[in-house]
C-alpha cells in the first residue's frame, strides 16, 4: 500500500538530521531521559523504536526514568513531581494528561509531549507554530478526525439516527475536547447521542451492556489511553452485542471494529524522538514548532462489516487507505 500519510513542520529539515546522540557523549555522562504516562507501564513503544533508530538505546547512550499511571490519571502530578526531582534532561509525556501534569510540575526542564490532541485548547501551549517556554513535541489532532468519523458512519449507515458514544471521563481535558467535538458533529448530521462512559477495564462489560439495552443505530468509541490497549476487548464486545463499533485510529479495526479514521499515532510517536534529540544537542523546545499530520488514514475491517450484514459504499471503500478483509 503507498504511504499516504505525511507530516509538516516549518522546521522539518532542521528536524531530519540524524546522527549520534547528543548531550553527555565524550564526558562519560549519559543523557536522562523522564518518561511519563497515564497508561500501563510498557518498555516497547513506537516511540522508543524510533528513539533507537537515532541511537538512543536505553541503557547504553541514554538513561530512562519511566513513570506509569497505570490508569489512575490522579497520580500523574505526584508522579511528574518525581521526575521533575530528578533533575533530567528531558521529559518525555505520553498524550494530553501525562502533558499537563509535567507541563504544571516544570517551567525549565525541557518537555517533549507525543501525540496531544490539541495542545493549544489543553492549554499545554499558547501557539503551535512557536509554542514558547520549556514545552514542544507532536499533536495527533484528534478533535480535528471526530467530523469525518462521525460522515463515515453515516455513508455506511445512511439510516442511522441514534449514535452511542464511549468516553472516558476520568482523562477530563482530553476526553472533553472530543466529546464536544462529536456532539457538534452528531447534531449537524441529525443524529441523536447517548454518553457512556468506562473509567478502567472493568467498565467495558458494563458499558456494552448499557449501550446494548439502547439499541444505538452505531457506537463510536473514543481514542484513550485506556481504551486503545483494550480494543481487542472492545471489539469482542460489540461483536457480542451485534453492534456497529467505530474508533479513531487503526488498531481498533485490526481488533475488529468496523471502521476507523484518524492520524497514525504510530507514525507520530516514532517521529517524535527527533525532538528530544534536538533538544539533547541544545536546541530550545520554545523554538520548535510542533508537528501536526496534515492526512488522516481511513482504515476499514471488511470482515466485520460483512459479519454484521452491512455494505460499505464502493467509493467510501475505493477511499480507504487500508482494507482487512
Amino acid at each position: 500500500m503507498t504511504d499516504r500519510r505525511s507530516f509538516v513542520c516549518a522546521t522539518a529539515l532542521a528536524l531530519a538530521g540524524v546522527s549520534s546522540p547528543g548531550r553527555g557523549q565524550g564526558t562519560g555522562k549519559l543523557p536522562r531521559m523522564g518518561f511519563l504516562t497515564a497508561g500501563p507501564n510498557v518498555t516497547e513503544t513506537p516511540f522508543f523504536e524510533g528513539l533507537r533508530g537515532l541511537g538512543y538505546v536505553e541503557g547504553k547512550s541514554i538513561v530512562v526514568d519511566r513513570r506509569s499511571a497505570e490508569g489512575d490519571q490522579s497520580r500523574l502530578p505526584a508522579l511528574a513531581d518525581e521526575l521533575v526531582r530528578a533533575r533530567p534532561d528531558v521529559i518525555v509525556t505520553l498524550v494530553t494528561a501525562s502533558s499537563i501534569a509535567a507541563s504544571r510540575a516544570t517551567t525549565t526542564i525541557p518537555i517533549v509531549m507525543v501525540a496531544v490532541g490539541d495542545p493549544v485548547a489543553a492549554g499545554i501551549v499558547g501557539n503551535l507554530a512557536r509554542p514558547g517556554g520549556n514545552v514542544t513535541g507532536t499533536s495527533s489532532l484528534s478533535t480535528a478526525a471526530i467530523g469525518k468519523q462521525i460522515d463515515i458512519i453515516r455513508e455506511i449507515l445512511p439510516k442511522a439516527r441514534r449514535i452511542a458514544m464511549l468516553w472516558n471521563p476520568g482523562n477530563a481535558v482530553f476526553q472533553q475536547q472530543l466529546l464536544g467535538e462529536a456532539l457538534t458533529a452528531a447534531a449537524r448530521a441529525q443524529m441523536f447521542a447517548r454518553i457512556f462512559e468506562a473509567r478502567e477495564r472493568e467498565d467495558f462489560e458494563r458499558a456494552f451492556a448499557a449501550i446494548s439495552a439502547e439499541r444505538p443505530d452505531a457506537v463510536l468509541v473514543f481514542i484513550d489511553p485506556l481504551f486503545t490497549p483494550n480494543a481487542t476487548r472492545i471489539a469482542a464486545l460489540g461483536a457480542a452485542h451485534r453492534l456497529p463499533v467505530f474508533g479513531g485510529s487503526r488498531p481498533f479495526v485490526q481488533a475488529g471494529v468496523v471502521a476507523a479514521y484518524g492520524s497514525d499515532l504510530t507514525v507520530i510517536a516514532r517521529r517524535t524522538g527527533i525532538y528530544v534529540q534536538k533538544i539533547l544537542r541544545g536546541a530550545k523546545p520554545g523554538d520548535l514548532p510542533i508537528e501536526q499530520p496534515t492526512q488522516f488514514e481511513f482504515v476499514v475491517n471488511l470482515h466485520t462489516a460483512k459479519a454484521l450484514g452491512l455494505t460499505i459504499p464502493a467509493s467510501l471503500l475505493a477511499s480507504a487507505d487500508k482494507v482487512i478483509q
